[in-house]
């Protein structure tokens, strides 16, 4: 703070002057960060100050008073819109005067419109509600005095933190607690795309929980970074202050360019890549110091047993033999006595790997000697090495906290130099729940669930680990992809064959879901191209299990086992060609009994007929440790009908299932031939769909709605807008515009139009309605939703059922995306 600042908020205590010097020095360029939290924190404690000596002048200056800054402000952390703590503490006098003092001084802030938490106290009471409540204990913690009795001050800081240390071993388990629940329900900020830089885990209330741990004296946070990760999130917080004017935590998508702007930054990536590694270190130091609490508490307790039976002194530790150079000791992984890391390169991962297999953390000594001594890996790296490395990926779940530990010290960035561009990288895409590396590290604790399901389960666990690396980097990521790991796998390794099947599957590692997901397996060409990519049976088993992988390690929204029975289904048709069974030309499908019979009944009765059917499958195996699901899962409803050949029957009936709320899966229509002597074709939609809510509608009702959408009767446009217009859109991130292909080389039957979009209600009638108006024939659709973007596949031909020529079909593809954005 400037003297004149200092100046004006000592002489002019009223709201006016320090209002005033606040806005100058929150509006000034020249000073953010520290500097500007401690200038803001010494103007309030001057002007509080002045009005604590103004009221108790007022009030016949009450003695044994003073005034105390708690909590954040007590650490002088205040940013643009903090709470201001205050305690006002006595010692018993005269309660009128004191009362009136507090009027005093709590009034102005309200004036100022400034939020205010206040107390007033004897230490006798302070101490007994830190007592009850351990929120408050941690605010006194960080008691600050402000104005009046200094020694009234002091003495509650001493008894305070006394009886923090005294009740050390009651309070911590506590006070873990209560992150451990926070964490459960604000979710970690490392991953979180709207983080609340407070609440989350590894956010401010965590560096605040390690301070005191810290200041309990019965253990101590690791500290290198620590200052520096708090630091970064205070700057975030304080520049969301300002750009916002409100008094949040919260880092919203739509403010997150403001943000980034304030602070001097690229753009909001490089925002969430700070906010992330800050959060890294916090969460990290976090569970190494609760680790660390836990067994000074539990040695504390065996002590005495021990000692009572040994007759006094200290037993040596136990220390168990794990690998070469590794033991364990007190439940962690730490070196051997032996080791020598300056000698030995493998040890790192070597510890790793034992850490991992026995379900131990790695020790936070051994991880930073580790990191402090050892010689890089010569190139390529020694077979046992590789053998570690994939040991360590191989598992499970153990795998995550281990990993973290060695990229906490840049033990894997040192391994792995690629990693780095993917570390802490953000996914702006509401399916994926991880950041770029974790996404891959999870990858491969999937993958250690299939190693039994492989050849060569080597091959899976490290084309996991490597199979998004390429996201680091412009351009297709699978295709950069390939390059990566084609030269991580030559410097780890690995022989010609091997890269060459590595490089297959990171190229490749979309191919399957997304074949089976959009275009049409009983198509000769999908399952062709298919097989020419992969290659050999072996590859197509490895990418089989790493698709599965992948989508699993994405997010619940990404894998289902509708999706995995397609997926499946692709696999076989793929496995027979790679086989020696090239498929022929798809005959017609012969009907089953049920479709010739809606097929008749629809076109005696001149007007649709439908059946609706559940579909169910056996549930899948559970994951280790998990129950077994009770009930077989659903693959949806599948919905049946038959119309007499005519125009606009793929928009009226997706129209008619977004108006009852029904989300189409998948999607087929055809031309179906009666049997001789009946009538001409009728038109067979075999969809599979599921209710976004609610129970599904009453086949009745779909088809009275059915037949007034096909005569014209039924505005579906029109009740869709009524609909969208009684739920305005919240506000939120600003989706991308739709995409529209033509997949060339896709078919040789059809013309395949792929559309992107944000899915929607309505989106697939508003798809049909336009290649309707575009006077083309659809004659399949494949449907797909990940999260908000929906990804669909239509086959269309002309009139007489052969593909568009190419000026047409881009034509048609160019008039649906202007629909689309309109």
């Amino acid at each position: 703070m400037t003297s004149t600042d200092a100046h004006t908020g000592a002489e002019d205590s009223g709201p006016s002057g320090y209002a005033a010097a606040r806005l100058r020095l929150l509006t000034e360029g020249a000073r953010s960060g520290p500097p500007r939290r401690a200038a803001l924190a010494e103007l309030t404690d001057d002007w509080l100050a002045a009005l604590f000596e103004a009221g108790a002048a007022a009030g016949g200056g009450p003695k044994g008073v003073s005034l105390v800054a708690v909590g954040g402000y007590g650490r002088g952390e205040l940013s643009p819109r903090s709470d201001l703590d205050l305690l006002l503490l006595h010692d018993g006098g005269d309660a009128d005067a004191i009362a009136a003092l507090a009027d005093r001084l709590w009034y102005p802030v309200w004036d100022l419109g400034l939020a205010l938490d206040h107390s007033v106290r004897t230490p006798a009471e302070a101490r007994r509600t830190a007592a009850e409540d351990l929120k408050v204990q941690l605010g006194l913690l960080d008691a600050r005095h402000l104005a009046g009795d200094l020694a009234l001050t002091a003495g509650l800081r001493t008894a305070v933190l006394a009886d923090w240390r005294n009740q050390a071993p009651r309070r911590l388990p506590e006070l873990q607690e209560l992150c451990a629940e926070r964490a459960e329900r604000q979710g970690e900020l490392q991953f979180l795309l709207e983080p609340d830089l407070k609440e989350a885990r590894g956010g401010l209330r965590d560096a605040t929980a390690l301070r005191a741990v810290a200041a309990s004296w019965l253990a101590d946070a690791p500290r290198e970074g620590l200052d520096d990760a708090r630091r970064r999130l205070l700057d975030v917080r304080d520049a969301l202050h300002l750009t916002t004017g409100r008094a949040t935590d919260r880092l919203s998508l739509q403010e997150q360019d403001q943000v980034a702007a304030e602070l001097g930054l690229l753009d909001a990536d490089t925002l969430l890549r700070q906010v992330y590694e800050a959060a890294r270190v916090i969460a990290y130091a976090s569970d190494v110091t609760w680790r660390e609490v836990g067994r000074v508490l539990r040695s504390r307790a065996v002590r005495p047993r021990l000692r009572a039976m040994l007759g006094g002194g200290k037993p040596a530790a136990e220390r168990s033999p794990l690998a070469e150079g590794v033991v364990e000791q007190d439940g962690e992984v730490v070196l051997a006595r032996t080791a020598r890391p300056e000698r030995d390169p493998v040890l790192p991962l070597r510890a790793a790997a034992a850490a991992a297999q026995a379900g131990l953390p790695l020790s936070l000594h051994a991880v930073r000697r580790l990191a402090a001594t050892v010689r890089p890996l010569p190139t390529p790296w020694p077979a046992e090495a590789r053998e570690q490395l994939v040991t360590l990926l191989g598992s499970g779940r153990p795998t995550v906290e281990v990993w973290e530990a060695l990229e906490a010290e840049g033990l894997i960035t040192r391994l792995l130099p690629d990693w780095e561009r993917v570390r802490c990288r953000p996914q702006r895409n509401a399916v994926h729940v991880w950041t770029v590396d974790r996404h891959l590290i999870e990858t491969a604790v999937r993958a250690s669930e299939f190693t039994r399901r492989v050849s060569r389960p080597d091959l899976l666990l490290v084309a996991a680990l490597l199979h998004d690396i390429g996201k680091g980097w412009p351009g297709d990521h699978s295709v950069a992809g390939e390059i990566i790991a084609r030269d991580v796998a030559g410097r780890i390794g690995f022989d010609r064959d091997d890269i060459a099947v590595l490089g297959t599957l990171v190229r490749h590692h979309l191919l399957l879901v997304e074949t089976a997901t959009r275009r049409d397996l009983d198509d000769p060409a999908t399952v062709r191209s298919v097989a020419e990519a992969v290659g050999t049976q072996s590859t197509l088993e490895l990418l089989h299990a790493l698709t599965e992988a992948d989508a699993l390690a994405t997010g619940p929204a990404a894998w289902s086992s509708w999706r995995g029975s397609l997926v499946a289904d692709l696999v076989k048709r793929v496995s027979a060609v790679l086989a020696g069974d090239d498929p022929e030309e798809p005959e017609a499908a012969a009907p089953t009994a049920e479709q010739e019979r809606l097929a008749v009944e629809a076109y005696r009765t001149g007007g649709p007929v439908l059946a609706l059917r559940a579909q169910t499958e056996p549930p899948a195996g559970p994951p280790p440790g998990e129950e077994p699901p009770g009930v077989p899962e659903p693959l949806g409803v599948e919905l049946l009908i038959a119309v007499p050949d005519q125009p606009g029957v793929l928009p009226a009936v997706a129209g008619v299932l977004a108006m009852h709320r029904l989300t189409v899966r998948t999607a087929e229509l055809r031309a179906m031939p009666l049997p001789d002597g009946v009538g001409g074709p009728v038109l067979l939609l075999d969809w599979r769909v599921a209710a976004e809510y609610g129970s599904l509608p009453q086949a009745a009702r779909l088809r009275a709605d059915l037949v007034r959408a096909l005569d014209a009767t039924l505005d579906i446009a029109g009740r869709l807008a009524e609909r969208d217009a009684a739920y305005p859109r919240r506000r939120g991130v600003v989706a991308p515009p739709p995409r529209v292909t033509v997949a060339s080389a896709a078919s040789r039957h059809a013309t395949v139009i792929e559309v992107r979009a944000q899915d929607a209600p309505g989106l697939l009638f508003r798809i049909g309605r336009a290649l309707e108006d575009a006077g083309v024939r659809v004659r399949s659709a494949h449907v797909s939703t990940l999260g908000a973007n929906a990804v669909d596949a239509f086959y269309v031909t002309q009139a007489q059922g052969t593909p568009l020529p190419g000026a047409e079909a881009a034509a048609v593809a160019r008039k649906l995306e202007e629909a689309l954005r309109g």
